[in-house]
């Protein structure tokens, strides 16, 4: 008897999953379009509205305080970001799946806003289904490379190189 309970249990386990995959199921946005735009609240109680940030070259990234590819890839986001201090290329963190005391900790020792998508609403509809995944916009706010996985500061450099503004060349390495 116990044995079926279990397997009843796993069954269950599967659907829920099942249903959460398929809910998270959202469509990448395709390259040179523009992704759905959001306003979210920052870790700070600020609003961060993603149109705000054209003119910039902006990249969007999707990470969980409990990911450890995502941690390890925070301090390269930041260094890129830092080189021009955000004049030229913007990083957003978006979070979700995560403690909002374990966010605004880390939130802490960032030079970028980080915005909370507390019910995986931007991320479903940027096709988000594992983290980090990081979206790359122009100037415009057009999809320009997506990333799976964890970046560091060259990536982010090389990728950002040919979409930045000619007055922002010279402040890359």
């Amino acid at each position: 008897m116990k044995a079926w309970l279990k397997l009843a249990l796993a069954g269950v386990a599967a659907v829920v999953v099942a249903q959460v995959m398929v809910r998270r199921s959202g469509r990448v946005p395709a390259t040179g379009s523009t992704p759905p735009s959001f306003t979210l609240r920052a870790a700070d109680g600020a609003e961060v509205k993603l149109a705000g940030l054209r003119g910039k070259v902006v990249l969007v990234n999707f990470w969980a305080t409990w990911c450890p590819p995502c941690l390890r890839e925070l301090p390269e986001l930041s260094a890129a970001r830092e080189v021009d201090g955000g004049r030229c290329l913007e990083v957003l963190g978006v979070v979700e799946e995560s403690a909002g005391d374990d966010v605004a900790a880390a939130a802490r020792r960032l030079p970028y806003p980080v915005v909370l998508d507390p019910h995986a609403e931007v991320a479903t509809a940027w096709g988000v289904t594992a983290y980090p995944r990081s979206f790359l916009l122009d100037r415009e706010g057009r999809l320009a490379q997506v990333f799976e996985g964890a970046l560091d500061r060259g990536q982010i450099e090389a990728a950002t190189a040919p979409l930045l503004a000619p007055s922002c060349s010279g402040a890359r390495p």
